[in-house]
């Protein structure tokens, strides 16, 4: 394996232990999280490799919190963020971004909602989502205002550490 590479992989897995650690950090504010914005940065920065990432993260999140139903919404949701900056990988504006963290942050009880579809039916996977409604709303606020605050600085030194990592001198120059 190139040094390149292997710098790529350790970049990798502590930016993993980034994302973990800013959700255990951040969860004493309901719905307030900084996952979604490292989600998409990391997409940003690191392409389809973000999957690795991601699903690292879960089983971090299901290792420490334990195997519940919503950790199967956390197979899926957190994907569907990164397919979505991917389809729009060639946008920079932070208020595009702030306006798409915001609305999946709105949509993201709605996502939880799936399996109580398969579970309990229609009724309880709407029952569900109206629930959350009211946490909704500050997650969107949420992301859609570290997005603003944080997108421009966080593209910047991902793109720095990403970029010294297929431009490091190899031995030891």
């Amino acid at each position: 394996m190139s040094k390149s590479k292997t710098y790529e992989l350790i970049l990798m897995g502590m930016l993993t232990g980034i994302l973990f650690m800013g959700q255990v950090f951040l969860a004493f504010l309901p719905n307030v999280e900084i996952v979604s914005l490292l989600i998409l940065l990391y997409t940003l920065t690191f392409g389809r490799k973000v999957f690795i990432m991601i699903y690292t993260f879960v089983l971090l999140e299901g290792i420490f919190y334990g195997f519940g139903l919503w950790w199967i919404n956390y197979l899926y949701i957190w994907s569907i963020l990164a397919v979505v900056v991917l389809l729009f990988k060639k946008q920079r504006s932070p208020l595009f971004w702030s306006i798409v963290n915001g609305f999946f942050g709105l949509c993201f009880g709605a996502l939880c909602a799936l399996p109580y579809f398969f579970i309990g039916g229609p009724a309880a996977a709407f029952s569900y989502w109206i629930t959350g409604i009211p946490y909704d709303i500050p997650h969107c606020i949420g992301n859609a205002v570290l997005c603003l605050l944080l997108f421009k600085p966080g593209y910047y030194i991902l793109n720095w550490l990403y970029l010294h990592a297929h431009t490091a001198p190899m031995n030891g120059q």
